[in-house]
């Protein structure tokens, strides 16, 4: 059954494919990305209601949810909305369209009528579209952004009138490197409970912010631990997360980190994203591109103490490191001992697997 959409092909790896073969089955996939990209795309001119897919463990232990399509509608209209996006505009897929953030890609292109460019996910995917291409609405992961902007296709980032980043956090370093583009970059917060993200935080320009702003129609409060809790017109329940926020207003709100993660150091909690932005802007300023996270082990007179670990050999002298840390950072934030050469762990779109680091760091030492 064909929906009311206008748009009758799409371009996925440089070759154009009419909708009639994909949804005919005509059209032959050439590589996993392709084969959940076609059968995503049937299943909502099908008029699918109902999907299935895994969360990451945001609101608590990774499970399946059912989600539906008039919620991925909704999503997406809060989303055009917020970033005016326009008919005939194109949109790059380079998400992997078996999770939320890919699927909502496609449901944003549908609902906007958008022309679609996708390639198969990688670290650089404008490597992999011809120049002459544009491109106006992108999603990226952090680590596409680090690739993209040290690389000769940079420039591409300055046609692109909106990009979103979600993931996981951009590092201070990303954020001034991407002062410099005049497209619009959104860090975005959301989940797949979320149906992707209710909140954007622009990066660059004259709108960028230390906080995010709710899409329209967003509810956020907090509960006894500091944790956010989202209500939103398309969700049936609030959905109660993990993240330790700070909240401005009805609108806006600062991301500080996971509950989950909290250090309890003689009794003062820490939370070790917020250390890690503090250090993120020394290593900028002096130059250590090291990968690095806080974390704890256990102490007799405190229980926990907090520790730095870097991966890889670690370049500079650890006497003047901790002395700069002690500069900008309160005394039981201070790390009591530095470790590099961790190997670190990541998950699929990049991020550190902060628990499986740590595991790993306990093993070696």
């Amino acid at each position: 059954m064909r929906s009311a959409y206008s748009f009758n092909s799409i371009t996925i790896n440089g070759r154009e494919i009419k909708l009639d073969h994909i949804l005919t089955a005509v059209a032959e996939p050439l590589s996993p990305f392709e084969i959940s990209t076609f059968s995503f795309i049937r299943s909502w001119f099908n008029e699918q209601d109902e999907y299935i897919q895994n969360t990451s463990g945001s609101t608590g232990i990774p499970k399946s949810i059912a989600i539906y399509r008039k919620q991925m509608v909704a999503s997406a209209q809060l989303t055009q909305q917020a970033l005016h996006l326009r008919a005939g505009e194109t949109a790059l897929v380079c998400l992997d369209t078996e999770y939320i953030a890919g699927k909502m890609m496609l449901v944003r292109s549908f609902t906007t009528d958008m022309k679609i460019v996708a390639v198969d996910p990688s670290a650089n995917p404008f490597r992999d579209i011809q120049s002459d291409v544009p491109i106006d609405f992108a999603a990226l992961v952090p680590f596409q952004v680090y690739e993209v902007i040290s690389s000769k296709y940079a420039h591409r980032l300055n046609s692109v009138r909106n990009i979103l980043v979600g993931g996981a956090a951009l590092t201070h370093e990303a954020q001034k490197s991407l002062a410099q583009f005049t497209g619009h970059v959104y860090a975005t917060y959301g989940m797949t409970e979320t149906i992707s993200h209710i909140a954007l935080q622009a990066v660059n320009g004259p709108l960028a912010s230390g906080y995010f702003k709710v899409l329209p129609g967003i509810k956020i409060n907090t509960d006894l631990r500091g944790c956010l809790e989202i209500t939103a017109p398309y969700l049936s329940e609030k959905i109660i997360t993990n993240d330790i926020v700070q909240i401005q207003d009805e609108h806006h709100f600062k991301w500080l980190g996971r509950s989950d993660n909290l250090i309890n150091t003689g009794g003062i909690k820490l939370i070790p994203e917020r250390i890690e932005a503090e250090i993120g802007k020394l290593f900028d300023e002096v130059k250590i591109g090291n990968k690095f996270l806080i974390s704890s082990l256990p102490d007799p007179k405190f229980g926990n103490k907090v520790i730095l670990l870097v991966e890889g050999s670690l370049a500079f002298d650890s006497t003047d490191l901790y002395e700069r840390l002690k500069k900008i950072l309160a005394p039981y934030e201070v790390p009591k001992n530095i470790y590099d050469n961790v190997k670190f762990v990541f998950t699929q779109n990049g991020k550190i697997d902060r628990r499986k680091t740590v595991q790993m760091m306990h093993n070696q030492i």
